[in-house]
């Protein structure tokens, strides 16, 4: 009979883990420690048992003879008790030996001791990988679901990719440097996490009456960071920075996050167009994109062994709109949108000028576009209004645009015969059509959510694979101010709002044109980067000149008195000699599933939150009870 050992009795010390014994190792004595997995019988007299930790499994060969009887309580042990063997290495026989991990060698157990017996009706079992449980039970029980190989792999591939960004950006010069947690409510964009303070509770007033006084969790160090620049101290600053946004749970967002954040100064403000061609980068901030180039490269060729190019391709958000229908579009397949609005009639095309629209289309031919076409067929469009589509055949070959009655256009035979002619259309093609603002807004049009659920279908049906090569992409010169934000609305109102956030410098050419009043035309020096449809980061110049800060928050932004209070001290900090200035931030969150090949940044964060933003594990968020939120001046109310 076996009893569970105190915390303070004598055991073992380890001497190897489970995932480092090679054949090199055969005939030492060991003594490895770990979670004891179900065990396979041989025989009446030997089995094997794996031993896990977090290195990996080995085999422990167990024989149950006479002379070994102490051994038999092995089997008798509850899955995943946590035990300490000692036993002998052995190469195993050459039928049963296998390459990875510790394949080749197993121990001859001696002895063995229990270290913790686990309970007999766990949650779940860990090492059944046959039955994955669902995953609320999972996040409930998060400590047992880390205890899988795949997740525990994760986190282990995290913490070498940490390790990676900060010997990398230490190499090339830049300090890491720790900004606040609890800052002041400002008007940045998100909605934010409030915390409640004690902290000046008599001094505060408003109106004559005492009010609670609330810090805010950032969203982001962007304040703090631009403030390291402006001071001078530093030149150029990372860290790997937890945010908090207050926003609803989805499969890439959590209410709380990590990024990879960057500011540089002294970086540079635009180019001189006349010297680049389109595709190239006729922004500011040269120095951020090349330090994040050769960081991404950095962590592609030690955790993936692929060697990227040395810069990625670059476009402007008006052509990812266009060609893509997508602010962070996928490459990595054709399917490209077309605007054939200069192929109508000149009476059609009229028609559409004079409401500021286009038509666009993607044009499947079997003969081009095999990957997509059951996708195409089975698609449900009815979730997007502005969408038709037009499968051409001999009887509707020069009717199917005036037949559209989405489109509401009137063509002739032989205006269909030539439109037909100029965009190759003949029987068998499928065209979906769509009518759009000629200036884009927002991150994505009709045809292009339609683009990525054709190829999200392919893909799940098996007829298209997707290049295993990564697709980076930087998208630049996205209009410096929206009103297609509907996340940014609750705080606009109706007033114009950033696209990316205040503090964005315009494109010098736009300097002009924003100080016109011509809002709509003003283009940021912004870039966001993106890989394989996923926007991995975003960053931009920052405005360094007081008065154009001071203009953007009144006379565009237009805030209020209070709401520009938020920014003195970033305001006057910018007087005092500020530098021009840059940065980004990645999300590590978003990079790291990437990396691991998981749907969701849930499988790479340690306790995360789940989908609706709470914590199944801690249960959090909790009730608070009153006589506790009377010391902070809150009162709680029923809504």
């Amino acid at each position: 009979m076996l009893t569970r050992i105190s915390l303070t009795a004598p055991y073992p010390k380890r001497t190897h883990t489970c995932g480092e014994l090679t054949p090199a190792h055969a005939g030492i004595h060991v003594t490895l420690t770990g979670w004891l997995l179900p065990e396979r019988k041989v025989s009446k007299t030997m089995s094997f048992f794996p031993i896990k930790d977090c290195s990996g499994i080995t085999q422990l060969v167990v024989r149950k003879g006479h002379a070994n009887a102490h051994l038999t309580a092995l089997s008798e042990l509850p899955i995943e008790s946590t035990i300490a063997i000692e036993g002998e290495v052995r190469v195993r026989p050459e039928q049963s030996r296998r390459d990875e991990g510790t394949g080749q060698i197993e121990v001859q157990v001696n002895k063995f001791t229990l270290l913790n017996p686990a309970h007999r009706n766990m949650p779940f079992i860990p090492s059944d990988n046959q039955t994955l449980v669902n995953e609320d039970l999972r996040a409930r029980f998060r400590y047992l679901d880390l205890r899988r190989t795949a997740l525990a792999d994760n986190i282990r591939k995290r913490s070498h990719v940490a390790r990676i960004v900060r010997d990398t950006l230490h190499d090339d010069g830049f300090l890491e440097v720790e900004t606040p947690l609890l800052l002041k409510s400002t008007p940045e964009g998100a909605r934010e996490f409030l915390v409640p303070s004690r902290v000046g509770q008599s001094t505060a007033q408003q109106d004559g009456k005492d009010t609670p006084l609330f810090y805010a969790l950032p969203q982001s160090p962007q304040q703090p960071k631009q403030l390291l620049i402006c001071s001078g101290a530093v030149d150029k600053y990372f860290q790997i920075a937890k945010c908090f946004r207050d926003e609803d749970g989805r499969k890439d967002r959590q209410p709380e996050f990590t990024q990879i954040d960057l500011e540089m100064a002294f970086v540079s403000w635009g180019v001189n167009t006349k010297t680049y061609s389109s595709d190239t980068w006729r922004i500011g901030g040269h120095e951020v994109r090349a330090a994040i180039e050769k960081l991404v490269g950095r962590i592609w060729q030690q955790v993936e062994e692929i060697t990227l190019p040395s810069s990625f391709r670059v476009i402007t958000y008006n052509e990812a709109m266009a060609r893509y229908g997508s602010d962070k579009p996928d490459t990595r397949f054709s399917l490209e949108i077309q605007d054939i609005t200069p192929s109508l009639p000149i009476h059609a095309q009229a028609s559409f000028g004079d409401l500021g629209e286009i038509l666009e289309a993607i044009i499947l031919r079997p003969s081009e576009s095999c990957s997509f076409l059951r996708a195409n067929e089975e698609y449900d469009y009815q979730n997007e209004p502005n969408v038709s589509r037009s499968v051409i055949a001999d009887g509707n070959l020069l009717n199917w645009l005036s037949d559209n009655r989405l489109m509401n256009l009137k063509l002739s035979d032989e205006e269909h015969a030539l439109l037909n002619k100029t965009l190759g259309v003949s029987s068998g093609d499928t065209l979906w059509l769509s009518r759009r603002r000629k200036v884009p807004e927002g991150g994505s049009t009709a045809l292009g959510r339609l683009r990525t659920r054709i190829s999200e279908l392919a893909h799940a049906r098996g007829d298209y694979v997707p290049h295993a090569a990564p697709h980076f992409l930087w998208v630049t010169e996205f209009p410096l101010f929206t009103r297609a934000d509907p996340d940014k609305e609750f705080l606009a109102h109706g007033r114009w709002s950033s696209t990316h956030h205040p503090f964005t410098a315009p494109i010098w050419q736009d300097i002009e044109a924003m100080y016109a009043g011509r809002i709509d035309q003003v283009r940021g020096q912004h870039y966001d980067l993106v890989l394989n449809g996923v926007e991995i980061g975003g960053g931009s110049v920052r405005v360094h000149d007081a008065a154009m800060q001071e203009y953007i928050f009144s006379q565009v932004l237009q805030l209020s008195d209070s709401e520009k209070g938020s920014f003195d001290h970033l305001l006057h900090a910018l007087k005092c000699g500020a530098p021009p200035h840059g940065g980004i931030a990645l999300g590590f969150d978003r990079l790291m599933a990437i990396l691991c090949k998981t749907p969701t940044i849930r499988d790479v964060i340690a306790f995360p939150k789940t989908g609706a933003g709470t914590d199944l594990l801690f249960r959090s968020p909790a009730a608070i009870k009153k006589e506790v939120l009377y010391q902070y001046g809150v009162q709680p109310t029923r809504c």
